[in-house]
């Protein structure tokens, strides 16, 4: 009988809260809706359009305290969702808000590994252990960092990368996502959440592998230095066919050897305004699209356990990104055209 009923129980268990996440949804990974608040005349009417959807209560005055607050809004909207979803799904909430926390460090990180010199500003609303660890850095010279990074459970790669005499910013960044990727991997989930939460994981590691060959091919890297990029076999991105994608010269040839996956149609009606505008960034935008409609697609096959739950930490992931770029465009006077060019929403 509980071999019979488990499934049931399963869907039992999410109903709830996939009921509420599809009522709130997630306006800000539209087009229609991200052309409406980039219309917005200041940061005032630009928080009042926010405000008017049900899940956000942005405050501030100026370009940093919305922006901080509309990352507060994506913390207490995880917690709400670890409130009102199954006590197994704690762990999934709890590495979520990980990773924003390890993503933070990592900034921080690379602003003391460039040589920048603004201070680290350390929030109240972040657990203490990320706290003591930006504290840390904070005090830290930059041959302490491994010792630092050891302690605190980075893996020899992520320390290995900010050893270097000349530290390759996109292999820490690499090592970064690797770490939050493994992690991701660890978490313990509920009854048949394991295979739609690894198509999850390794479409991110498609995504991730794809834009760091972009990356790299853009800035000259060699074939050996590109291999080095790898975060691991994706849904579609396997070693062999990372190492074609390394073995071309040219972003343009990058794009033809992904042919027949998933991603090549979107990066393809991109490569005409990368030649205009001789910028990567257009083909990452395309990349995030195509993720977020990959996710789409994940929530529809799964949508009586963790699916839902997982299109919509990701679309208010990417809501969150969006809504920051719209603030600070907003605030420095940047016309509409210019501000859409950065935004993020759900490829067709």
């Amino acid at each position: 009988m509980g071999l019979i009923f488990r499934p049931f129980l399963t869907h039992v268990k999410f109903a709830y809260p996939n009921a509420l996440f599809e009522a709130m949804g997630n306006p800000y990974v539209t087009d229609k809706e991200l052309s409406n608040i980039v219309e917005s005349r200041d940061l005032h009417t630009f928080k009042e359009t926010v405000n008017s959807a049900k899940d956000y209560n942005v405050v501030g005055e100026d370009t940093y305290s919305v922006q901080k607050s509309l990352d507060d809004n994506f913390l207490h909207i995880v917690e709400m969702m670890k409130k009102g979803s199954s006590k197994e799904m704690k762990g999934f909430y709890d590495m979520y808000r990980e990773k924003m926390n390890i993503y933070l460090v990592k900034n921080e990180l690379k602003k003391m590994l460039l040589g920048k010199t603004e201070e680290i500003e350390i929030d109240e609303s972040i657990p203490m252990e990320t706290k003591e660890l930006l504290q840390k850095i904070k005090d830290a010279e930059k041959g302490e960092l491994p010792k630092i990074l050891k302690d605190y459970g980075f893996e020899q790669e992520v320390i290995d990368a900010v050893s270097d005499e000349k530290v390759d910013i996109l292999m820490f960044d690499t090592a970064i996502d690797k770490h939050v990727i493994n992690k991701f991997k660890q978490v313990k989930l509920p009854y048949n959440c394991e295979k739609p939460t690894q198509k999850f994981i390794s479409t991110m590691m498609d995504i991730r592998n794809i834009k760091n060959v972009l990356r790299a091919k853009k800035l000259g890297y060699n074939e050996e230095s590109c291999k080095k990029l790898f975060v691991g076999e994706g849904r579609e991105i396997a070693p062999w066919k990372f190492n074609e994608m390394t073995e071309v010269d040219s972003v343009s040839q990058v794009i033809a050897s992904i042919e027949g996956t998933s991603y090549y149609d979107v990066l393809k009606n991109a490569i005409e305004q990368y030649n205009k505008e001789d910028s990567v960034q257009i083909l990452e935008k395309a990349l995030d699209g195509q993720f977020l409609k990959l996710v789409g697609d994940l929530s529809m096959k799964n949508y009586i356990n963790i699916g839902p739950t997982i299109r919509f930490l990701v679309s208010k992931e990417f809501e969150i990104r969006n809504l920051k770029i719209i603030a600070k465009g907003v605030s420095e006077k940047l016309s509409p055209d210019i501000i859409k060019k950065y935004l993020v929403w759900e490829a067709s």
